[in-house]
């Protein structure tokens, strides 16, 4: 396990898609977890997320998800990269989103490539 829990969280998740578990439970999270599941769940990779009361663990619903990933090192990207990195991490063009930390919060790329922002990637998905 190591300190990085949007990747280790990311990871179980490939690893639960792969075995064909339809959620999964984990016992570490941060805010900035939440953050990216948030966005997931918009877009619906995630069906549901939410912290047990009891038990402060975290459990996760997958939903239309075929891959997921932590991006590292975490790049830092200007607005007109962005593209040359979809094309890097995504497998088409319309398919999938990239997590961009920004001075406004975590956006996908096309919220940011609206805005005029760059950032540092944290994760992709498709």
């Amino acid at each position: 396990m190591s300190q990085d829990t949007v990747a280790d969280t990311l990871n179980r998740m490939m690893n639960a898609l792969r075995a064909r578990k339809p959620e999964l439970t984990v016992k570490t999270h941060s805010k900035f977890l939440l953050s990216v599941l948030a966005i997931a769940k918009l877009k619906g990779y995630v069906e549901s997320y939410h912290i047990d009361s009891n038990t402060k663990l975290l459990k996760i619903k997958l939903g239309k998800l075929n891959g997921c990933n932590a991006i590292k090192p975490r790049f830092i990207v200007k607005k007109d990269d962005i593209e040359k990195y979809t094309k890097r991490y995504l497998p088409a063009r319309n398919l999938g989103i990239l997590i961009i930390s920004t001075s406004q919060g975590l956006v996908t790329h096309q919220t940011a490539l609206e805005k005029n922002l760059g950032g540092s990637l944290i994760a992709y998905f498709f």
